[in-house]
């Protein structure tokens, strides 16, 4: 194994926030399910994505306790990393570009079914919750912080296990609420991170946001 690459992806205008994001470029050093299972939980970010095609873009994602199909902030962020025009998670495939300073991803918001939306009065109401709130299951909690120009507050909480409280950044979760929304979004979330999306007429929708490498860490020195 190579080691791992640490980016942050969704990171706001001034650089600031990003989700964590762990990638293993050498996907073949970790062959199975069972040892990248066990490699994300140790790493304990969010989301880890092993790479185990750069030329095809071939990929492989997990959270610390399950694998997904499909995640935004992993793609967007291997799309930066390899420069990639398309990648190729189970799901099907995921078309990529470059616009300036952020990457976009293109995918189907059913690849992201599963996380629940739920309108707040006020940003203020979706800053004052706990971490998690009460309940069960992924919840996107989100509130207009500008409805005119579309920007929306948002928190996420995947509420799964894993170690995972609450996500700084999601992609996925930002393409079901613009399906629901029909509209394009400029989505800040978490701590500092900005999200944008993009839904276009033949049903799919457009994920984007800047990504800024943190650290490589050598083959052994996974835990955070």
């Amino acid at each position: 194994m190579t080691g791992v690459h640490v980016l942050k992806v969704f990171c706001g205008p001034d650089g600031r926030g990003g989700n964590p994001l762990g990638v293993v470029r050498d996907g073949a050093s970790i062959p199975g399910r069972e040892a990248r299972q066990a490699l994300a939980a140790d790493l304990g970010f969010s989301e880890t994505i092993f790479i185990d095609d750069a030329e095809r873009g071939v990929v492989d994602i997990y959270t610390p306790s399950v694998r997904l199909l499909f995640a935004g902030h992993p793609l967007v962020g291997v799309a930066w990393l390899l420069g990639s025009t398309v990648l190729r998670p189970p799901a099907g495939d995921v078309p990529a570009r470059r616009d300036g300073d952020v990457v976009w991803i293109r995918g189907h918001a059913k690849w992201a079914a599963g996380r629940r939306t739920e309108r707040y009065a006020s940003v203020a109401g979706v800053d004052a919750l706990p971490a998690p709130p009460a309940g069960e299951g992924w919840l996107y909690a989100w509130a207009w912080q500008d409805e005119a120009a579309g920007v929306v507050r948002a928190r996420a909480f995947p509420r799964r296990g894993g170690g995972v409280v609450e996500d700084e950044a999601t992609g996925a979760a930002a393409m079901i609420l613009t399906q629901e929304l029909g509209r394009p979004l400029c989505v800040r979330q978490g701590a500092a991170s900005e999200v944008l999306t993009r839904p276009h007429l033949d049903g799919t929708i457009e994920v984007g946001g800047r990504v800024l490498p943190s650290s490589v860490r050598p083959p052994g020195a996974v835990r955070r």
